[in-house]
């Protein structure tokens, strides 16, 4: 008996488009205004599907670069892939920075009996590993090459439910589904806590203050307050729902303007008395079409930024804006207007020199060395058009 491991909600990608089905006939729009990947994220999808159609070359690598930014987007495990011919297509796939790998042989396309598609199954499993490739197929193929695909794919994802039960195979079985009311029953699953509201100390309005976080930065985006209802319809419902003290009523923040908040966190504090959420955040979170409601400074002290990645990021942006607004006398527009080959053999130049300077016993003269490289290869980043954000979510998926 087929026993399958899970549901992926699939999305499908046709000259650049994204469409619900697979006829892309039903393009995909989402009343938050965000994309594919984030939508599916935020009602509760534990992964995503993506397969690509296309006729051409250039409609393949349009299609290439609409998978690379949903991947981005995407905060869960996102699966790519389409009509596989040959090894170089599965590692464009995997470069976009997709989790897997999805392997849809094309075997008319490939020749007798399949074997160039065979061939560069097994040429992925090589490079990438098994684990990094999901084989999809109908069950008359896999009954075919369920030998071959055993060997080379760490997961089998079938594109219709009537396969043939007696097919066994011991690979975890996905099944793809597409329709968004369907997924969204599919994926949906409450948030189980390990605090009732009963366990939290609520004020004497039977209320409980809740600061609420942007999930990636960190940032304070506003305070409300939850009573016990709101605190159950949140947890059910994944968005976060408050108790408006002023109009005495349930508040589900984004009902009216479609800036929802998605939780991704909830905690206490050690007292029990105050709540901590991190979310993600549609458009702004402050009625005055702000992103944060703090943002009237009433004192500041000169300060030094501690944040490793914030300081780099500030750096990148100085380069940015003498790129876009040149200055006379700058070393980085002077790098600029040389162009790629000087900016590179700098590069190359300041990673010399921190080898020369990792002999040296005292670590300062190698501190210095790295810095300097960082800020060319920062500069190469711009050229480029690189991010930090890019290069973290890259290491993030390894």
């Amino acid at each position: 008996m087929m026993q399958i491991s899970k549901k992926i909600p699939v999305i499908y990608l046709k000259d650049g488009t994204v469409y619900e089905d697979e006829a892309c006939s039903v393009i995909f729009t989402c009343e938050d205004g965000c994309s594919a990947s984030v939508y599916y994220s935020n009602q509760g999808a534990e992964s995503l599907a993506i397969i690509e159609k296309s006729d051409s070359e250039l409609e393949h690598e349009r299609n290439i670069g609409c998978i690379k930014n949903l991947v981005f987007e995407a905060e869960i495990p996102v699966y790519a892939g389409g009509s596989v011919k040959r090894f170089e297509d599965v590692k464009k796939y995997l470069y976009t920075g997709a989790d897997k790998a999805l392997f849809l042989p094309d075997i008319k396309a490939c020749g007798q009996e399949g074997r160039t598609w065979h061939t560069a199954l097994s040429e992925s499993c090589a490079r990438f590993g098994k684990e990094k490739l999901i084989f999809c197929s109908d069950g008359e193929t896999f009954a075919t090459y369920q030998k071959e695909v055993r060997e080379c794919t760490g997961a089998l994802c079938i594109t219709d439910l009537d396969m043939d039960d007696s097919v066994e195979t011991e690979l975890p079985i996905y099944v793809l589904v597409s329709g968004r009311e369907a997924v969204y029953q599919m994926s949906k699953t409450e948030l189980r806590p390990a605090l009732a509201w009963q366990d939290l100390v609520q004020n004497s309005d039977g209320l409980v203050p809740v600061v609420v976080q942007d999930y990636k930065t960190s940032q304070v985006l506003m305070l409300a307050y939850m009573n016990e209802e709101a605190f159950e319809k949140t947890l059910l419902t994944g968005r976060m729902t408050y108790y408006s003290r002023s109009r005495e009523e349930l508040w589900v923040k984004g009902l009216t303007s479609g800036h929802y908040q998605y939780v991704k966190e909830l905690s206490a504090d050690c007292d029990r008395d105050t709540l901590l959420a991190k979310v993600s955040q549609i458009g702004n979170a402050c009625h005055t079409g702000r992103y944060s409601c703090f943002f009237d400074e009433i004192a500041k002290k000169d300060y030094r930024a501690v944040n490793p990645l914030a300081v780099l990021e500030q750096e990148y942006n100085t380069i940015l804006d003498r790129k876009e607004n040149p200055k006379e006398g700058s070393y980085t527009n002077y790098l600029f207007d040389k162009g790629i080959d000087k900016i590179l053999k700098k590069v190359g130049e300041e990673a010399a020199e921190i080898i020369i300077a990792a002999k040296n016993p005292e670590p300062e003269e190698i501190k210095y060395e790295i810095a300097d490289f960082l800020y060319h290869v920062m500069v190469l980043m711009v050229e480029k058009g690189v991010s930090w954000e890019d290069i973290i979510r890259e290491i993030s998926n390894r």
